[in-house]
C-alpha cells in the first residue's frame, strides 16, 4: 500500500535518521518526494510510504511518538482548462510525465495517476492556470 504523507519535524530530530529507521525496523520504503530540512529549523519532508498496511500504520504511529507531525497528503493539482493556452512549458519541469502534449493537437494532458504533486509546475505556468486543492 503506498501512502503519501508530509512530516514536520521540530527542530530537535532534524538529525533523526527517519528514512533509515522506517526501512530498517518497519520495512517502509519511502521515497521522498520534497525536502526542506536545515540544521536549527523546523523540517518539512513530503514522502510517499510503501508497505504493508499493518507496517504503515506502525511506521506513522512511530513518528508521532517522536514528535514528528504526520499529515496524510490529500492535494491535487488543478488545472483551469479555460485558463491554459496549452503552451507545454509545464511538461518540461514534471518529472513523471504526468503533463504531455498531445502531438497531434498541441493540447495538453494531464495525467492524474502520475502525478507526485511535486509542485514544479505551478511557478512555471506563465498564465497560472495550475494551482492546488489546498
Amino acid at each position: 500500500m503506498k501512502k503519501r504523507v508530509t512530516l514536520t519535524f521540530p527542530k530537535r530530530s532534524i538529525q533523526m535518521p527517519v528514512t533509515y529507521r522506517l526501512a530498517k525496523d518497519f520495512n517502509v520504503a519511502a521515497n521522498i518526494i520534497r525536502a526542506q530540512v536545515a540544521p536549527n529549523q523546523i523540517g518539512t519532508l513530503v514522502v510517499e510510504l510503501l508497505g504493508d498496511i499493518d507496517e504503515l500504520d506502525a511506521a506513522i504511529e512511530w513518528m508521532r511518538s517522536q514528535d514528528i507531525t504526520v499529515s496524510l497528503a490529500s492535494r491535487e493539482i488543478l488545472i483551469d482548462e479555460d485558463v491554459c493556452v496549452h503552451c507545454g512549458l509545464c511538461t518540461g519541469v514534471c518529472p513523471t510525465e504526468a503533463l504531455t502534449l498531445e502531438p497531434q493537437t498541441f493540447k495538453l494532458t494531464f495525467t492524474r495517476s502520475r502525478c507526485i504533486v511535486c509542485e514544479q509546475c505551478i511557478p512555471t505556468c506563465p498564465v497560472e492556470a495550475i494551482s492546488t486543492n489546498l
